[in-house]
């Protein structure tokens, strides 16, 4: 195998995972960043993998709920309004793929893709060389009424016919389940394949590695251009120089079509917004659990527990909707009777910005109009779950192998 210069835009879990494994196989590894990697999607989400989510975000009945909720500041779904082009035309893409057609033909790549990161996790986690908190104990999704129950029932139908262990439990299961924490609901689905970990812990600690490793860091920089000789990306300027290597990883996230435009090639990724705040006490929270009618996460982590949730399309930008942060506090307040929220983790809220494919698959795979380009990016609501599964696949690519999962589902040129 020929050893290579790597150069990877964005420093998330995309990015970290894919110089984890670029640099097991003896590549040199450049990460590129416009921030500090202390902060964004990948320190503050749900920390979930999740062979449980078999159904791509495009699906049918998602446009009519959506409809209803989009212009509603409050609900688990808001589209601010604005005349945007690539808006747009995310939108009709999207729109095209809520078929029944598009999921089907989607749950097993999804599958696939997301029990192969699993496994990879837990390799990491064997390894012991950093510890992330990773535990196997399932994902609940927990129900108040019968509609949500109905909805659920559909994907644990499909789930189990795709070999995933799915078991509907009682409220009284679930109190016995987790009795410091009692539940407001009326039952749930518990998805035995799942796990969870605690994002920041993982990041630092993988960056820490990299770092002892030799790999490059270049932060608090960001992509001016490219300099493009055919079909061949020679350099990429950045506002304090200029960077040279042998193949070029995008894995930049919300930030990917804007990025890609500097080479002319157009890729529909829009940013979806999504709120988490930690509780710092103890809550008796210990089943990671979906509240379904709210579309809010909840995740017992290390010393804390996270609520997370909403989707926004208000474009790339960092600030708070505190009308939308109160939906998750109340959320929490109706299935949690119990729990305290303090206004202090209310003012601590954190955003990150997903980025959303308008199939719900990620884009991994070469550009047909450059050689030495790889994109890995639009993982939409999977980023975590999908981070060392995308490193790994990139890795093969760059390194001449046989991809382990087939790349045909996420192809960049699919639209």
């Amino acid at each position: 195998m020929e050893t290579k210069k790597v150069i990877i835009v964005g420093g998330g879990i995309i990015g970290l995972a894919t110089a984890y494994y670029l640099d097991l196989e003896g590549h040199n590894v450049s990460v590129i960043d416009k921030g500090k990697l202390d902060s964004g999607t990948s320190h503050i989400n749900s920390g979930y993998l999740t062979p449980s989510h078999i159904v791509p975000m495009a699906a049918p009945g998602v446009m009519s709920k959506g409809i209803r909720w989009m212009f509603n500041t409050t609900s688990p779904f808001y589209i601010k309004p604005r005349f945007d082009l690539d808006l747009i035309s995310w939108g009709l893409k999207f729109m095209k793929s809520c078929t029944p057609e598009h999921v089907k033909k989607s749950m097993k790549p999804i599958l696939d893709a997301n029990l192969l990161s699993k496994k990879l996790y837990l390799e990491m986690q064997e390894s012991k060389v950093f510890d992330f908190d990773l535990e196997s104990k399932g994902l609940l999704m927990a129900y108040k009424t019968s509609n949500a129950e109905k909805e659920e029932a559909k994907v644990a139908f499909m789930a189990r016919d795709l070999g995933v262990k799915v078991n509907q439990l009682s409220q009284e299961q679930i109190l016995k389940m987790q009795p410091n924490a009692p539940m407001e609901v009326e039952g749930g689905f518990m998805y035995e394949s799942d796990a969870h970990c605690t994002p920041e812990l993982f990041m630092n600690n993988l960056k820490k590695y990299l770092m002892a490793r030799g790999v490059n860091f270049i932060l608090n920089t960001e992509v001016s251009s490219f300099k493009r000789n055919g079909k061949k990306i020679q350099a990429l300027r950045t506002d304090k120089g200029i960077l040279k290597g042998d193949e070029y990883v995008l894995a930049s996230g919300a930030w990917s079509e804007l990025i890609l435009k500097k080479l002319g090639i157009r890729l529909s990724v829009q940013a979806g917004k999504g709120y988490s705040l930690n509780i710092n006490h103890i809550t008796g929270v210990s089943i990671p659990t979906i509240l379904l009618e709210a579309k809010v996460a909840v995740t017992p982590m290390k010393g804390f527990t996270r609520f997370g949730g909403t989707m926004e399309l208000s474009g790339i930008n960092k600030k708070i909707n505190f009308k939308r942060v109160e939906s998750i506090v109340k959320s929490a307040r109706d299935y949690y009777p119990g729990i305290v929220i303090p206004q202090t983790s209310v003012d601590d809220v954190k955003s990150g910005l997903r980025p959303l494919s308008p199939d719900g698959l990620p884009f991994i795979g070469r550009h047909s109009s450059l050689e030495n380009l790889v994109l890995a990016t639009g993982h939409s609501m999977m980023g975590w779950s999908l981070g060392p599964t995308t490193g790994k696949l990139v890795t093969e690519l760059i390194s001449g192998y046989s991809p382990t999962i087939d790349l045909k589902p996420y192809s960049p040129e699919r639209f």
